[in-house]
């Protein structure tokens, strides 16, 4: 088979650091379950579903050009999918092939920027999902899964890691250990508490809702602000306060979240990053009288 091409990346300046929007993955989920009580009729004017009322998505990563090395956000689902899951939920992740030894579409868009994934310093979860964390790590061809980026420290909030570790019959289908246990036991995963500051400009922000302790990233590069929005609003069409997912936890923590911080966005004109809009990588969150929406820049 083969392999499918990825998108190129989409690069722009957020103040003194310089941004990339890698697209992961393709993705198809049912649109039903990404808009929860949102009528059919009402989604559907604004994307189009399949024939199995899938929805097109995509798996976008951030990276982060930082002094103190790469910085990067979300991983997108890796190479570890079988072939069935990756029917079931849509996946086409696997690009070019040098050498026979395929990459994939995160890989090849750090590669058509120069960079390899031992230049990676930092990797930053939201939450441990597998189209988030999935490609944390991989599986060579000995079969022995490693951490996709070996020089990398990674950061998740520590009662995600405790929430994906405790699972239940409603969220064991989203978290797989092997997508962190190695990581774990090489020593490179810090669990943190809370908003903070992770390296100069780059911080977290909780925003739970779709889990209990999602996280949101802040890039503050001094005159320009952006958000990691990851699934607090996973697509521009997730922009109403109450267009949120079935798929959500919380669904009304969800609207709370989304609630303070778009205000906050709005207010202070920050960039909005989307994890999972299949054509839209950013824009401004803005609230004109008629619910929030997205601008031109």
């Amino acid at each position: 088979m083969t392999p499918s091409q990825p998108p190129a990346p989409v690069s722009r300046s957020v103040g003194r650091f310089r941004v990339h929007a890698i697209q992961a993955g393709d993705l198809m989920l049912d649109g039903g379950a990404m808009f929860g009580v949102v009528p059919k009729p009402l989604w559907e004017r604004r994307i189009s579903a399949d024939a199995r009322n899938r929805i097109p998505m995509g798996m976008r990563c951030l990276l982060i050009e930082h002094e103190v090395g790469l910085v990067l956000v979300d991983t997108g689902s890796g190479n570890k999918d079988t072939e069935k899951f990756k029917e079931m939920y849509g996946i086409a992740n696997v690009g070019s092939a040098p050498d026979g030894v395929a990459r994939t579409w995160l890989e090849d868009g750090l590669h058509a920027l120069g960079h390899r994934v031992e230049d990676v310093a930092l990797v930053i979860n939201t939450h441990l999902h597998f189209d988030h964390a999935g490609g944390n790590t991989w599986i060579d061809a000995a079969g022995v899964v490693r951490p996709t980026f070996p020089n990398a420290r990674y950061v998740v909030q520590a009662g995600e890691h405790h929430y994906a570790t405790h699972t239940n019959e409603r969220t064991a289908a989203s978290y797989f250990g092997v997508n962190w246990d190695s990581i774990i036991a090489a020593g490179r995963f810090d669990m943190i508490d809370g908003n903070r500051e992770i390296v100069s400009g780059i911080s977290v922000r909780r925003t739970p809702g779709h889990v209990p302790h999602h996280q949101s990233v802040v890039i503050d590069g001094g005159g320009e602000v952006a958000c990691f929005l990851a699934d607090v609003c996973p697509t521009s069409y997730h922009l109403p306060l109450p267009w949120i997912m079935g798929y959500d936890v919380e669904p009304l923590v969800t609207l709370e979240s989304k609630r303070e911080l778009f205000a906050q966005m709005d207010a202070e004109r920050w960039l909005a990053v989307f994890e999972h809009d299949a054509t839209h990588p950013w824009g401004r969150v803005v609230n004109e009288g008629k619910g929030y929406q997205l601008a031109d820049e």
